[in-house]
């Protein structure tokens, strides 16, 4: 015969499972978009250890899930904010080398670096070859992009 207390926990842990599930499903739901921005350079790890077997998990089994999906989650931002800071620095200096192209003489900055997916660098290089760079005649310019299938 079930006390009154037993329905009241019964009822408490069904409430603790759901708004578990809830927390684990939009923790998945983070961790995919963070995969997705990440695409195609990579760098986040979407994969999280679960208990083995199809079987009702325990409280503790689901909290150890949202646990580690939280890591996992706050790992892949670090990782996507350390990315857009590089990005970043690197579109700033593509801007300064764009405007005064004489002061960063020689300095190559890759359009990966920029966040795209081409192979293409821009170079500041002399105009002219030889005869520029004794002029001071500085030019940006994108290389063609990729090499060739060998």
């Amino acid at each position: 015969m079930l006390d009154v207390r037993d329905v009241r926990v019964i009822a408490d842990e069904r409430a603790a499972r759901t708004q578990l599930r809830g927390q684990i499903e939009a923790l998945e739901a983070q961790l995919s978009d963070a995969v997705i921005s990440a695409f195609p350079h990579g760098g986040v790890h979407s994969t999280v250890p679960s208990p083995g077997g199809p079987r009702v998990l325990t409280l503790g089994e689901l909290e150890r899930i949202r646990d580690a999906l939280a890591d996992r989650l706050a790992q892949a931002r670090s990782v996507l904010a350390e990315r857009g800071e590089r990005q970043e620095a690197s579109r700033v200096l593509l801007e300064r080398m764009l405007l005064e192209p004489g002061r960063y003489k020689f300095v190559r900055v890759a359009d990966r670096d920029l966040g795209s997916n081409g192979c293409g660098v821009w170079h500041v290089r002399p105009r002219l070859g030889l005869i520029g760079m004794l002029m001071g005649w500085w030019q940006v310019k994108l290389s063609s992009g990729c090499p060739l299938a060998s």
